[in-house]
């Protein structure tokens, strides 16, 4: 068994077993930047990355791979954004990013380049190789909002544009919503 581009590292952190921001760790971040955009005036977005089948890959093959594969979308994830971006896991199987200074077209083009790197990982198991269920969903951050709003927004637009399995999505959490992009290759 194996998730990859062919094999994710196993590199754990003390964070849930992901190399990213803990949910605590996460809402305390957020908070901040809230605070941050809202004082100086300035844009905040958040991606939000649900792998879908990662309770699938855990019933089928243990917790380990479905822990290596997130661990992997986060990773992948990192190397998408700037250093000061962050990536933190809110849930069992949603990353989110926290892009400070992007405002809804910045934040568009981090997600569909996420999502096009997103879309070339597959999980093998048993000698097949499959797709990760992912969908991605864009929020950017408005004044009347806090930091759990921002991420409830961006859970919205996960959802919202939520393919069949095996493809991917991208909607943004203000319209108009995106369409779907292919699934992968």
């Amino acid at each position: 068994m194996a998730a990859s581009d062919r094999n994710p590292p196993t590199d754990r952190s003390e964070t849930g077993q992901v190399p990213c921001l803990s949910a605590d760790a996460l809402s305390h971040r957020l908070a901040e930047e809230v605070n941050r955009a809202g004082r100086h005036g300035t844009p905040l977005s958040c991606l939000l990355v649900t792998v879908g089948n990662l309770e699938e890959l855990a019933r089928e093959h243990g917790p380990e791979l479905s822990e290596q594969t997130l661990a992997y979308v986060a990773g992948a994830l990192a190397a998408q954004v700037r250093g000061f971006d962050r990536v933190g896991r809110p849930s069992d199987s949603e990353l989110l990013l926290v892009l400070p200074g992007a405002d809804g077209p910045r934040g568009e083009i981090v997600a569909r380049r996420a999502l096009e790197r997103l879309r070339t990982i597959k999980v093998e198991s048993d000698g097949t190789r499959r797709p990760l269920r992912i969908s991605v969903g864009l929020a950017e951050w408005q004044e009347d909002i806090d930091g759990a709003e921002l991420l409830e927004r961006a859970r919205a637009a996960a959802r919202r544009g939520d393919g069949p399995e095996g493809t991917s999505a991208l909607a943004s959490s203000s319209p108009p919503v995106l369409g779907r992009p292919h699934g992968p290759a």
